[in-house]
């Protein structure tokens, strides 16, 4: 992948330029940090609304994939579909969508996406896909019950060398109706991020589509992280376009789908349980979507491996 070729901060500063213009039909809040950071507030203070977090999971994806809401799947359950699709799936979804920043500061925890994080280039996921840039002004959203302080603005501006004013958060919870929507979105990313800890070449990956049912709204953000991430590893539907041999899709395809990890076949809030609650103690090869297909654009051949689980799914859907 060129090295700053797409401008990925760019793209969603121009979003967010359109965003502020809505403002008051997204019902998003806006403010101004000490440092003169801007804030978006899509969730935390506010109601925000389904067409927020459509806005904001395009933002997630530095504006260079589709994401709509398409009509429910009966095989799966009465929720609305959350569909996405990209011809940028590497620069969309691993540069930029991936909550790969963990934004600490006292009493602050947020999960960092958005094109911020190729300006900081920090994470070993940046020199494998060959992509890093620099820009003057830098988007970024938080998955947060809380606004961040100053002091986690100042953080995030030095570490992706800009001035704090010419930086933009946008930030919401998971239990919010943006927030629950632009998680839900991952199903694509959730996919090539699988393919990518299985070592799989990714430059192959030419264009990524998903679908993931959107679940009603839970009322605190753990029972969201649980019902959010159920919606793709049982009622996820991913279709990714590649290039190249097919024995090597063959023989990675079975590891592919959430059904393929240990930890698979439970509600997401019970894995977290025996887990102590500990994100980062899940087997991180659960996080793909239920069914993947893989279809090699060179050979004219296709794969699908795993399958939906509308059983878990709608176990989890009742519970939130």
């Amino acid at each position: 992948m060129k090295n700053s070729a797409l401008e990925l901060n760019r793209r969603a500063v121009a979003l967010c330029d359109e965003i502020s213009r809505l403002a008051d039909s997204l019902h998003v809040g806006y403010s101004t940090a000490a440092c003169g950071t801007t804030l978006y507030d899509f969730g935390v203070a506010v109601s925000g609304s389904l067409e927020a977090g459509l806005m904001l999971a395009r933002v997630c994806l530095a504006d260079l994939a589709t994401v709509n809401l398409a009509n429910s799947d009966p095989a799966l359950g009465p929720w609305p579909l959350v569909e996405v699709a990209t011809d940028q799936p590497i620069a969309a979804c691993m540069a930029s969508q991936y909550a790969g920043w963990e934004v600490k500061g006292e009493n602050f925890f947020a999960m960092g996406s958005g094109p911020m994080r190729a300006a900081a280039g920090r994470e070993p996921l940046f020199a494998d896909i060959g992509y890093r840039e620099q820009s003057d002004e830098c988007v970024g959203v938080l998955e947060s019950a809380k606004l961040p302080p100053n002091d986690v603005c100042l953080d995030i501006a030095s570490i992706c060398g800009i001035e704090p004013s010419r930086l933009t958060l946008l930030v919401a919870p998971t239990s919010s109706h943006a927030g629950t929507l632009q998680v839900v979105a991952r199903s694509v990313e959730t996919a090539l991020h699988k393919l990518h800890e299985l070592g799989f070449d990714l430059s192959r990956v030419m264009q990524g589509m998903g679908l993931a049912p959107l679940p009603p709204i839970a009322d605190e953000d753990l029972a969201a992280i649980g019902v959010t991430n159920d919606a793709i590893l049982f009622g996820g539907q991913v279709v990714l376009k590649v290039t190249g041999d097919d024995a090597s899709l063959e023989a990675i395809g079975p590891r592919l789908p959430s059904s393929a990890s240990g930890d698979y076949g439970r509600p997401f809030i019970e894995v977290m349980a025996s887990h102590n609650n500990d994100f980062y103690q899940i087997d991180p090869l659960l996080f793909s979507a239920a069914e993947v297909r893989l279809e090699n654009i060179d050979t004219g051949s296709h794969f699908t491996f795993g399958e939906l689980n509308p059983g878990v799914l709608q176990q989890s859907m009742g519970r939130r």
